[in-house]
């Protein structure tokens, strides 16, 4: 019999693990294309140190090829779309050509991209918080608003430079405000001329506290230390209008800025609704095995997917990593089920608790439901983001290390331009970069 193949689309925490555990379980018995823009696995939770200048990209940035050896083949480029009826998925590359993979199993695991809301402006005025690029131009850009504000004599300019903009207070949002605080503190330090000004956080969101969906213990620790950084947290408030000069707020007032971080969500990345099969909310309906409903040799993971929630019945898995990681090892061991290795498991789950990193020694936890805050939190935080990255472990434990005792490198590289890193990371002129 003909060596199985087995098509993965995404290298995201769902169709990195799934890859793996493939290659772990197939021993060289199946042919494993893992289909990806990028030869690297992104490590998202620890994005905001990046903008910070905390740690540099390439800690993050876990090489594929590397870590998953010769028992998966990477495909460098970003699916286009999927002939279910030929089992074919058509893909572009990084240098805009173009090509097909066949499959006898597909794993959709497509992941997600920044959500979009009909606000004036937005589109045109904020960034995103998805990916290195984005992390990279952010911290540019904020350096870049320090600096101009030491160059100009005018007090309103040098205000709105120093001004900082975060809407939603999730875990992207609260994460990117805590850091910024400190990383700008730093930058202030470097410019005697701006002793006297101030410089403005705000962190924005509809919902009536931050870290809406966690425990509320956790949620008023991390409160707690973004006030005392002085960050200006606003809840029940979200953006009406954004314009060049500032932002227009649902509260009538106007806040002059130069800085939009847009982090109030995501959304499945738009191949899922091409395909024409049923969604719940432009995920993927699958069942609890993660199998699509008529296509026996499909499978979905991860934010692209609706998941039943069995410990939660008629209900549907969140989008975070800690999902999408179970998800897709499940989804490799279904598959190894469909040939006759071992049986096909069910999707079910039990949370062991959440992590947020504040930056500094803060942290908010609960291990087990315990609620955690301070050093012991951030002792535990580190310890659980160098036990789930796939490789950088000891590089970044040393990039750590060193912030301890040393400033943090606050310079600009210029590599990422506001064209490069528009916030409708879904358009085809971004799909294909």
């Amino acid at each position: 019999m003909a060596r199985p193949r087995i098509v993965i689309v995404g290298a995201g925490f769902a169709g990195y693990h799934c890859a793996r555990e493939l290659a772990r379980l197939a021993r060289g018995a199946a042919d494993i294309m893992l289909l990806n823009p990028t030869d690297f696995f992104l490590y998202l939770p620890l994005l905001p140190e990046v903008a910070a200048s905390g740690l540099e990209p390439r800690r993050i940035a876990v090489s594929i090829p590397g870590t998953l050896g010769g028992g998966v083949r990477l495909v460098l480029g970003r699916a286009t779309g999927v002939d279910l009826d030929r089992r074919r998925v058509r893909y572009s590359d990084p240098e805009g050509g173009s090509g097909e993979l066949r499959y006898d199993r597909l794993v959709l695991a497509a992941g997600s991209v920044n959500k979009l809301l009909p606000i004036p402006g937005v589109a045109e005025h904020a960034h995103g918080f998805r990916g290195i690029h984005e992390a990279l131009y952010l911290r540019d850009h904020v350096t870049r608003q320090v600096e101009l504000a030491d160059a100009t004599d005018d007090r309103r300019e040098r205000a709105a430079r120093l001004t900082f903009v975060v809407v939603g207070a999730g875990y992207t949002g609260t994460e990117v405000a805590a850091h910024g605080a400190l990383f700008t503190r730093d930058l202030l330090a470097r410019h005697p001329r701006l002793a006297d000004d101030a410089v403005r956080w705000l962190l924005l969101d509809v919902a009536d506290r931050v870290l809406p969906d966690l425990d509320q213990r956790l949620s008023r620790t991390a409160d707690r230390v973004l006030r005392e950084r002085d960050i200006d947290v606003r809840m029940g408030t979200s953006v009406k209008e954004a314009t060049h000069d500032g932002v227009h707020l649902s509260d009538g007032n106007f806040l002059p800025t130069r800085t939009l971080v847009w982090c109030v969500g995501v959304r499945p990345d738009p191949l899922v609704a091409d395909l024409g099969l049923v969604t719940h909310k432009g995920r993927l309906v699958v069942d609890e095995y993660l199998g699509v409903p008529g296509r026996p040799e499909v499978l979905a993971c991860g934010d692209a997917a609706a998941v039943p929630d069995l410990t939660r019945p008629g209900e549907i898995t969140a989008m975070t990593a800690q999902h999408a990681e179970r998800q897709g090892k499940l989804a490799a061991r279904n598959i190894a089920a469909s040939y006759g290795r071992g049986e096909p498991r069910a999707y079910k789950h039990h949370d062991l608790g959440f992590v947020v990193d504040l930056g500094g020694v803060q942290a908010a936890a609960d291990p087990l439901g315990v609620p955690l805050g301070g050093p012991v939190a951030k002792a535990l935080t580190a310890g659980y983001h160098l036990l789930s990255m796939p490789g950088n472990r000891v590089r970044t434990a040393t990039d750590w290390a060193l912030n301890s005792v040393l400033r943090r490198e606050t310079v600009q590289l210029g590599l990422i331009r506001a064209p490069a890193v528009p916030l409708d990371t879904a358009k085809p002129e971004a799909r294909t970069m």
